[in-house]
């Protein structure tokens, strides 16, 4: 619900500044200008709780992957800047925490300051993808399912992560380590 009301809020105040402007240019000028100072100094929260995650850099992905073929990798190709993957961090944190093994690790990587990797993987970090949070579980090194997929018709398939399908998840990790 909280992802809905911020993006209500941003166009509720885009929407006062058109209004504003079009009563008197100087008050959709100052209104604006209040609300870019008010988007820098307070920007929305992000999530600061406990995880159990390792953050890659770049090329460090592939080696670590490589390393110990035995543990199961689930990486999340994210952005700071995307509010998907805003909402999607405390769940893959809580997830981290929860079902963090030795042979099962949890891992972000920022496509935005890496995209040569990203791109690598078919992850697109651009402003118009969908498929911002790419979450892909890694086994022996190899990429063994990805979340969105791809269909025949190279569309992206919708998939909306939520507490629910968390739990699927969680039962399909299990299974897969068996």
């Amino acid at each position: 619900m909280i992802p809905y009301l911020t993006s209500l809020c941003m166009y509720a105040k885009l929407a006062n500044i058109a209004l504003f402007f079009y009563s008197d240019p100087r008050f959709g000028v100052i209104y604006g200008v209040l609300c870019l100072i008010h988007l820098l100094l307070l920007p929305e929260p992000t999530y600061e709780g406990p995880e159990n995650v390792v953050y890659f850099t770049g090329p460090n992905l592939e080696e670590e992957l490589k390393r110990d073929t035995r543990v199961t990798w689930l990486v999340t190709f994210y952005t700071v800047w995307n509010s998907n993957c805003v909402n999607f961090a405390p769940i893959f944190a809580e997830m981290s925490v929860k079902y963090g093994l030795d042979n099962l690790k949890f891992g972000k990587l920022d496509a935005t300051r890496y995209p040569e990797v990203a791109e690598k993987f078919h992850v697109s970090a651009s402003a118009f993808s969908k498929q911002l949070p790419t979450i892909i579980l890694f086994r022996n090194g190899k990429e063994v399912n990805r979340r969105p997929t791809v269909d025949s018709k190279c569309q992206l398939i919708k998939f909306f992560f939520s507490e629910v399908i968390q739990s699927v998840i969680s039962f399909a990790i299990a299974w897969i380590l068996g």
